[in-house]
């Protein structure tokens, strides 16, 4: 069992933030791949964060983010920090998840509801003494996700221990990730997956609620572990996005097979779902799924190239059927313990992405990073 959860883990993170040290870049481009980096940040230092970020009211940006700077090998919570600059500077506000003794709260999945609220889905892991010198944690199993639904922007929050389903026959429970969004027909949904006890599937599920985040229910298999595709049940941590009344794409990070991530549509709304192709090259996941201004979807996606690591992006002017070039937006990161990007864009047409790594050259500490940037086209 011990040799299940050690190898467990390395497929399974997502998680936020912790610092106040901005430290601001010249205005450059990158690898001539035409991206302005307008400023980038040391945002919350110390932190292995996984962050997500969602936008309220007034411009304000808030990001769910794991508050320990270890790869889920402490005891921590997912704690909300948000910034009213855009970005600049971030403060933390709150605590969605606090974690009970001997786990950590840090697998999130985040968005806002039909009247504003933060609504966070949180999992994470029952741990035990490892004897390591260091004090990091044995993984022992995943805790049932909690549902977090918090009216004041991130202050205070309503914990629902048994709002989110519990685990399938002979699967891990439920490992929340990526985005809670509000769908045409006003419900929540949300994507989470799990892993076989016997570690031969990975499933990736759509969960939908229709009381604001509090409840939910189990729809589909988005990735079930059978079927006529190659990669039908190798998937885990998947970013989706609406693109129509019925319509749904997906990107899905492989859980072996290199790692690339591949589109999956439903034009069902959310019962069945294709695998359609891939989308990144091997050792580019997890994904992030965002929508501009002009109508354009942004993919933004964790870069574990060698020489590269740090963060990707694509476009898409066709609702998710066909991808720009890749954009590279950081390439300087310490190692591939970096990615997960979550991004949003601002009232001036700049995009800010947020990521975390375990250090760069001039910064050799976990850290919450972002980056405020633009295309050349952008206005």
């Amino acid at each position: 069992m011990k040799t299940f959860w050690a190898s467990f883990f390395f497929f399974l993170l997502p998680a936020f933030w912790l610092s106040f040290f901005p430290q601001k870049s010249s205005v450059k481009t990158v690898k001539n791949h035409k991206v302005e980096i307008l400023h980038r940040y040391i945002a919350i230092d110390n932190v292995c964060a996984w962050p997500n970020l969602t936008k309220l009211g007034e411009g304000s940006i808030h990001a769910s983010i794991f508050n320990q700077p270890s790869h889920a090998r402490r005891e921590g919570s997912v704690e909300v920090w948000s910034t009213l600059d855009g970005g600049r500077f971030w403060n933390k506000t709150g605590v969605a998840a606090q974690n009970e003794a001997s786990t950590n709260r840090m697998n999130v999945a985040a968005g806002r509801n039909q009247v504003g609220d933060l609504v966070v889905v949180a999992s994470g892991w029952e741990l035990k003494d490892s004897g390591s010198a260091e004090g990091s944690k044995e993984l022992v199993g995943v805790l049932r996700a909690w549902v977090s639904l918090s009216g004041d922007a991130g202050k205070t929050w309503e914990i629902y221990k048994n709002g989110f389903p519990i685990a399938e026959n002979g699967m891990t429970q439920f490992i929340p990730f990526g985005d809670v969004l509000e769908a045409a027909d006003g419900s929540l949904r949300v994507l989470a997956y799990a892993q076989s006890l016997d570690k031969s599937i990975n499933k990736v599920s759509f969960f939908r609620s229709d009381d604001q985040g509090k409840s939910w229910i189990w729809v589909s298999h988005l990735s079930e572990g059978k079927g006529s595709t190659l990669f039908s049940g190798e998937h885990n941590e998947t970013a989706f996005f609406q693109t129509g009344p019925k319509n749904w794409i997906a990107a899905a990070r492989r859980w072996k097979a290199g790692a690339a991530m591949d589109l999956f549509l439903s034009e069902d709304d959310g019962k069945t779902w294709v695998l359609k192709r891939q989308l990144t090259d091997e050792q580019q996941h997890p994904g992030h799924i965002t929508a501009l201004a002009n109508g354009d979807l942004l993919l933004t996606y964790g870069n574990r190239k060698e020489g590269q690591f740090g963060v990707a992006a694509k476009f898409s002017k066709d609702k998710g059927n066909t991808w720009s070039e890749e954009y590279i937006l950081v390439d300087d990161l310490n190692s591939r313990d970096c990615g997960y990007p979550s991004s949003v864009q601002l009232e001036d047409g700049s995009i800010l992405t947020a990521f975390y790594a375990d250090g760069t050259e001039s910064h050799q500490r976990y850290h919450m990073g972002t980056i405020i940037w633009k295309k050349p086209d952008q206005p």
